[in-house]
C-alpha cells in the first residue's frame, strides 16, 4: 500500500486476524450483516378439477328422469284421451294410455322402494309423483259412489292435476322452462348414498300408519257404498253385515213386504225370516230357471258357504205360505251373460285352479257387455217381479218378496209410485263377522221403528 492510497478501515463487523485472505479487487466488501436465510413459500397449487360423480349419482339421475318423464308422458295422454272422450266420445288413445300407464307405476312403485334405501332422491320431489297415482284413486272413490254420472269430468280433472305436478316438478329441477337432459341433474341428489334413520322412519310410516290408514279407508268406503247403492237395505257394521227388512201398505190395506235376501248366511237369519211371513201371504220366490240347460255350471254358493262357515239359502230358507215362482229364465238373458253366467260359475264349483284361471284369460267381453249384464241380472228381473206383483195384488192382501238385496231398491221406489207408503221396518244380521273360535255361532238380530232409516 503506498502513501497516496487512502486507508481502507478494517470491517468492524469481523475480528481481525492477521491471516486474511487478500481480497480481489473487483470483489464486493461486504458493509452490513447478511440477513437470515428465509426458506421459499411452495409454488401455488393448480386449480383441482370438481370432482367427478359417482355412477350411482349418475344412474340414479337417470333413473329419476325417467320416472318423471313416463309420468309427464302418462300425464299427457291421459288429459288428451279424457279431453276427447268428454267432448267427443272418442276412445283412440286407450291402449297407448293403459301402455304408459303400465310402466309409470312401474317406476313409482321402484322409486317409492328406493326412498327408503337411499336418502339421495329428493322426498319433496318425488314422493308426490310415487304417490300421486294411488293416492287419486283412493280420493275417486267417494267420488264414484256419489257422483257416478260425473266420471269422466273427474278423470279429467285427475289428469289435469297429474300433468300440473308433472310440469311443476320438471319447472324447478331443470330451474325453468329448459329442457336438457337428464331432467333431473346430478347436483340436485344429495351425497349421502345410505341411512340407517332413514330406512327405519320409511318402514316405521308405511307400516304404522300408511297401511293401517289405506285399510281403514278402504272400509269406511264400502261402508259408504254398501249404504248408497243399496239405499238402506244392507248395512256393514262392526258386529256383521245387517240387512233391513220393509213394509209398505196402501190405503186399501194391501200390504207388502220386502226382505233382502244373502246367498249365503246365518242359520238363524233363514229361521227367522221363515218363521216372520205371514201364513195367508203370497211369497213371491226369486230364482232363474234353466229349462233347456244353457249352463254348464249350475248355480252353486257351496264353496262360498263353506269358506265363510255359514249355510246357504237354498238348504236352510223354508218360508211359509203360498209359493211362487216371480223370476225369468236363463233363455231371456244376452249370449254374453250367459257366456259369463258360465265362467264365473266354473269358479265356484271347481275353485280357484290352473284350469279355471286359463278359462278366465280365454274369456273375452263383448261391445256393451256390461250394460247387457246389468240389464239381465236386475233390470229384466225386476220387471218381471213387478209384473207378478201387479197380478197377485188381486188375489190377496199380503206379498211378501224375499229377493236379493241387489234387487230392492228399485222395487221399493215402483211400488211407492203405485201408492204404496213405508210403515215399519226391522233389521236382521244375516252373516255375523265372530273369531274362528265361535264359528258355530248364528244370530239373528231384530229391532222394529217405526220410520225408515
Amino acid at each position: 500500500m503506498t502513501p497516496s492510497d487512502p486507508e481502507i478501515p478494517p470491517f468492524k463487523g469481523i475480528p481481525q486476524t492477521g491471516n486474511e485472505v487478500p481480497r480481489a479487487e473487483s470483489e464486493p466488501i461486504a458493509t452490513s450483516t447478511p440477513p437470515p436465510l428465509i426458506a421459499a413459500s411452495p409454488p401455488p397449487l393448480p386449480p383441482q378439477p370438481a370432482r367427478k360423480s359417482t355412477s350411482l349419482r349418475q344412474v340414479l339421475a337417470i333413473l329419476l328422469s325417467l320416472c318423471l318423464g313416463l309420468f309427464l308422458a302418462d300425464a299427457v295422454v291421459s288429459l288428451l284421451d279424457d279431453s276427447l272422450i268428454l267432448c267427443f266420445d272418442v276412445h283412440v288413445l286407450a291402449a297407448i294410455r293403459g301402455f304408459l300407464f303400465f310402466f309409470a307405476m312401474l317406476m313409482a312403485v321402484v322409486l317409492y322402494g328406493l326412498m327408503g334405501l337411499t336418502p339421495m332422491i329428493p322426498k319433496r320431489l318425488f314422493l308426490p309423483l310415487a304417490l300421486f297415482s294411488p293416492v287419486a284413486g283412493l280420493l275417486v272413490i267417494p267420488m264414484a259412489i256419489y257422483f257416478y254420472s260425473w266420471i269422466q269430468q273427474i278423470a279429467w280433472g285427475v289428469s289435469c292435476c297429474q300433468a300440473i305436478l308433472g310440469l311443476s316438478i320438471l319447472y324447478w329441477a331443470q330451474g325453468g322452462w329448459k329442457l336438457r337432459w337428464p331432467l333431473i341433474a346430478e347436483s340436485c341428489l344429495p351425497e349421502r348414498r345410505f341411512s340407517w334413520r332413514n330406512l327405519f322412519v320409511f318402514l316405521s310410516v308405511n307400516v304404522f300408519v300408511l297401511v293401517p290408514a289405506v285399510i281403514g279407508y278402504l272400509g269406511y268406503c264400502t261402508v259408504l257404498a254398501v249404504d248408497h247403492f243399496s239405499e238402506g237395505f244392507v248395512t256393514l257394521r262392526p258386529d256383521g253385515l245387517t240387512v233391513q227388512a220393509r213394509r209398505y201398505v196402501r190405503d186399501d190395506g194391501k200390504t207388502i213386504q220386502l226382505f233382502p235376501m244373502s246367498h249365503v248366511g246365518e242359520t238363524d237369519f233363514y229361521q227367522k225370516l221363515s218363521k216372520s211371513f205371514p201364513t195367508n201371504s203370497i211369497i213371491l220366490m226369486e230364482g232363474v230357471t234353466d229349462d233347456r240347460n244353457l249352463l254348464t255350471n249350475k248355480i252353486s254358493y257351496k264353496r262360498m258357504a263353506a269358506t265363510l262357515g255359514v249355510a246357504e239359502q237354498q238348504r236352510e230358507f223354508r218360508p211359509r205360505g203360498e209359493l211362487v215362482r216371480a223370476d225369468v229364465d236363463i233363455e231371456q238373458f244376452a249370449t254374453s251373460t250367459i257366456d259369463f253366467l258360465n265362467a264365473v260359475m266354473l269358479v265356484h264349483s271347481k275353485g280357484l285352479n290352473a284350469q279355471t284361471m286359463l278359462a278366465l284369460t280365454q274369456y273375452s267381453p263383448p261391445p256393451h257387455f256390461e250394460e247387457h249384464l246389468l240389464d239381465d241380472l236386475l233390470r229384466k228381473r225386476n220387471r218381471r217381479l213387478l209384473e207378478e206383483i201387479k197380478v197377485r195384488l188381486s188375489q190377496s192382501q199380503h206379498i211378501t218378496g224375499p229377493w236379493g238385496a241387489a234387487h230392492m231398491p228399485e222395487i221399493a221406489r215402483e211400488i211407492q209410485k203405485s201408492g204404496f207408503r213405508l210403515v215399519e221396518t226391522q233389521e236382521y244380521v244375516a252373516i255375523r263377522f265372530r273369531s274362528p273360535g265361535n264359528a258355530n255361532r248364528s244370530a239373528g238380530k231384530g229391532g222394529v221403528s217405526e220410520q225408515p232409516k
